[in-house]
């Protein structure tokens, strides 16, 4: 077995972070391709994190390589929003001219189009003063069931202690129950409706968000 540390994360993480953990630590999971370009990705869900906010950025090792991590925000307001984050990668790497992303992000228009005619809410960022933190959390199979993500949520909520924060969010998919439980068990609640989330599928199927929130 190997030995697991958490910790802080430490600029010389980056590379393994970026590379190797962001691409290997959420595959097979429900959702966890979105529109399959991993640099694109990464600058939406960890690269911000790394640079605008890496005292918010914890790490798990195995035998001292990084294999998992949580990136987090402290305050929303303060931090660029997703739709900017996103908006900014399908520029920076011509997302549309590739196959793949252009697939993705037409069935989303599509979907975002057809939910609104029917006057149906679609998945969005929460909004919501009692929860003004987030974090995004991976974890690669060699580390799982060692406590390691618990501990890593630990960290997480010394931090939110720490800047006065009172409370945090996660979103992540209503069809991976392995990860809802998991939130749950570390003092998430799901809170809101499920909506559908534009673009993304699961054998075939669209995809909901649940969005999960805790007081600190």
């Amino acid at each position: 077995m190997p030995e697991i540390d958490v910790r802080p994360y430490d600029p010389a993480d980056r590379a393994e972070l970026l590379g190797v953990v962001f691409e290997a630590a959420g595959e097979g999971a429900p959702g966890s391709e979105v529109w399959g370009h991993h640099a694109s990705l990464a600058d939406v869900y960890l690269t911000p994190y790394l640079d605008l906010e890496p005292d918010s950025v914890f790490v798990v090792t195995a035998d001292g390589r990084p294999v998992g991590y949580l990136a987090g925000c402290v305050d929303d307001a303060r931090f660029p929003s997703e739709g900017e984050r996103l908006k900014s990668v399908i520029q920076k790497y011509r997302l549309y001219r590739m196959p793949g992303p252009r697939r993705f992000f037409v069935r989303a228009a599509y979907d975002t189009a057809l939910f609104k005619v029917r006057r149906i809410p679609t998945a969005g960022e929460l909004k919501d003063p009692r929860w003004p933190s987030h974090l995004h959390i991976d974890v690669m199979p060699v580390a799982r069931g060692t406590g390691a993500a618990a501990r890593l949520m630990e960290l997480w909520f010394e931090r939110l202690r720490e800047v006065g924060s009172p409370g945090c969010y996660l979103q992540t998919s209503a069809e991976n129950q392995r990860a809802v439980r998991f939130f749950e068990s570390v003092g998430f609640r799901r809170h809101g409706a499920n909506h559908v989330v534009p673009g993304s599928r699961y054998d075939g199927r669209r995809m909901h968000q649940q969005d999960m929130v805790r007081e600190v």
